[in-house]
């Protein structure tokens, strides 16, 4: 019988001897009497190239029969080295289909049982291979600095009424309805110690301070067709800031307060989503002297939301919105002659755009904005049932990588004077995914993102939100953490400021990330495995060479045989859809106090590699790792 295979570039290398030895005994076994009748013929539909292809199936036929032979190589896009696919192909002899009587009978029952048999013992093999990846960290050198407080987190002003595809799925969660008084909800911001916040949203630029407006009514939002986002003015009194402040000290939060710029202007009269006029600060300065007076510690305050660019629903010309962040700075000297006390400014709080973004810090001058701030939704709507899909893409996940950078680039030409910021990012907009930004596969993109934007030299990364909508960190309803809490509460413990250089010579769908460490000597690093199906053991190298040219693999590395901490994180019951998640094995519940559990690590020796399963993250500290840059 003669196997002719669809076009291979696929290249073998000798591998050990139990794997030489499991293949020689297959063809020897499994070999079946010629057959003159025709050919076997293995499509693949290029998934077996060595750059790879986004293909997800490949079948077997023979030329001239019904025989037919499917199997499913993986369930989503996947690159595999060549040792894996070759095993892969082989396994798929395991699933014959065919519906001849007479081609089945031309099989003797010896042979047919050795097919079976050699096949089972290959999909068995195929099914614990682990693939070995080589991780070289770059520890001379940082590539970025983040701020302390990288890890943020946003409450919104959406009321209960706020919907979206058929679902409202804010509830009681907004700044104005939220519990202040649970537990839960305090004891989640306390075990960041602390945890940076950021008031704002979508409804801040129609937010009126109830502080200097004697005889007028506080009214909350409402809905109103012809309102932004649907929504009336609504307002905040003093006595419920009083009360957020007192949440906010008693938990030790950094505050970060979006002040409405829409304040005085109105719509121009040649296009009704951009707004003219200068900014009438009063109220808003009226708010910020009574927070002063009152002691309140604020981090920042940013002007507007979403108005740069095109806008949403409202947009500023970047060249007025620069003059009012003048003026707001003009306020808040006055407000605090300390500069050690004064808060910093950020802005303009909005989906980035070049040109906008440039003339912006043009105009404000040098000095004024602390923080160039722009959000991310590139996931797309909530209700796309292709998010899954999404999420464990790694050639979409990078196409947002160009944002990032170029953000960058427009500090460092137009305002070197402040640090990027993503000041908003919920992944899929519109509240987010019904059944998967609150689940554990939504960490993929979240901690991918942290990763990313950090190696861009980004200072904060806010997530949309702490609590509320379909993609927050806290359960809308019980408060209880979702994954993604635990995900970022280890990034904020163990990830420095110092980023380091990471790359490594295995699948895309292996995401990795290394920085200083935030509170030991050596790195902590992040693994994100994104495939289902495939075991990567990680070893982590230590690249000394400054100069790349003349770098070997002989040379270069420290050899470490410290102990290594690691976290693994796994969703419950193998379900990446799960609310649940496990760290080292066990279900992260909170205490019979409602504390956030104890998160200790499993200690392994460093010298064996770091194993990355399928569908799972791992943060990992190793302690003895030399990297100049972190000492």
């Amino acid at each position: 019988m003669v196997i002719e295979l669809s076009e291979y570039d696929i290249s073998y290398q000798p591998k050990s001897t139990i794997k030489a030895q499991a293949l020689a005994e297959f063809v020897n076994e499994a070999t079946l009497v010629e057959d003159d009748e025709g050919n076997w013929l293995l499509h693949t539909d290029g998934s077996s190239t060595l750059a790879g292809s986004k293909s997800e199936w490949c079948s077997l036929a023979r030329r001239g029969t019904n025989w037919n032979m499917l199997g499913v190589l993986t369930s989503k896009p996947q690159i595999m080295r060549p040792n894996m696919r070759l095993l892969l192909h082989l396994a798929l002899f395991c699933v014959l289909i065919y519906d001849s009587k007479q081609e089945k009978e031309s099989i003797s029952e010896m042979a047919w049982t050795r097919v079976i048999v050699s096949c089972t013992l290959v999909s068995l093999f195929c099914l614990s291979y682990a693939d070995e990846v080589k991780l070289t960290v770059k520890g001379v050198t940082s590539i970025g600095k983040t701020d302390d407080n990288f890890v943020c987190a946003t409450l919104d002003w959406w009321p209960e009424t706020k919907c979206n595809y058929n679902q409202c799925p804010w509830e009681k969660a907004g700044i104005l309805n939220l519990d202040l008084n649970n537990k839960i909800l305090a004891n989640a911001i306390r075990a960041f110690n602390p945890l940076r916040l950021r008031i704002g949203g979508s409804l801040q630029d129609q937010v009126v301070y109830d502080v200097g407006r004697p005889g007028k009514k506080c009214q909350p939002f409402k809905l109103q067709d012809d309102g932004l986002f649907g929504f009336s003015k609504g307002c905040l009194p003093m006595e419920r800031w009083d009360q957020l402040n007192k949440l906010f000290n008693e938990t030790g939060a950094k505050i970060t307060f979006g002040l409405n710029a829409l304040s005085g202007r109105k719509k121009s009269p040649e296009d009704a989503t951009l707004m003219i006029g200068k900014w009438h600060h009063g109220n808003a300065r009226d708010f910020m002297n009574y927070t002063a007076q009152k002691g309140y510690k604020i981090d920042s305050y940013e002007l507007g939301n979403e108005l740069c660019g095109s806008g949403v629903s409202a947009r500023i010309l970047p060249e007025q919105y620069g003059k009012d962040v003048i003026t707001l700075k003009t306020v808040l000297r006055k407000l605090y002659p300390d500069p050690s006390s004064r808060p910093k400014i950020l802005g303009p709080g909005g989906f980035y755009d070049e040109q906008w973004f440039n003339t912006f810090l043009e105009v404000s001058g040098p000095n004024v904005v602390d923080g160039l701030t722009h959000h991310i939704y590139n996931l797309g709507a909530g209700v796309d049932p292709n998010l899954i899909k999404k999420i464990q893409d790694p050639f979409f996940l990078d196409e947002i990588a160009q944002t990032h950078k170029d953000v960058s680039t427009a500090v460092k030409l137009f305002g070197p004077w402040s640090g990027a910021w993503v000041g908003e990012a919920g992944g899929a907009y519109n509240s987010g995914g019904k059944d998967v930004s609150h689940t554990f596969v939504n960490g993929f993109w979240y901690l991918d993102q942290l990763g990313m934007t950090s190696t861009f030299n980004h200072k904060v990364f806010c997530r949309q939100a702490l609590i509320g909508g379909n993609y927050a960190l806290l359960n809308t309803t019980s408060f209880i953490p979702n994954p993604d809490y635990y995900g970022a509460l280890l990034w904020h413990r163990l990830m420095g400021k110092q980023v380091l250089s990471t790359s490594h010579d295995g699948s895309p769908y292996l995401r990795a990330y290394s920085h200083c460490s935030k509170k030991t000597s050596g790195i902590s690093v992040l693994l994100i495995n994104m495939s289902n199906s495939t075991t990567f053991e990680v070893s982590v190298m230590d690249d000394l060479n400054l100069y790349p040219e003349e770098y070997s693999l002989s040379a270069g590395y420290s050899a470490y045989v410290w102990q290594r901490e690691e976290y693994h994180l796994t969703p419950k019951d193998g379900n990446i859809q799960s609310d649940v998640v496990l760290l080292n094995g066990t279900p992260l519940n909170l205490t019979e106090s409602s504390d956030i559990p104890a998160m200790d690590p499993q200690v392994v020796d460093a010298a064996s590699p770091i194993t990355v399963r399928p569908d799972s993250i791992v943060f990992a500290t190793l302690r003895g790792f030399a990297a100049p840059a972190c000492a």
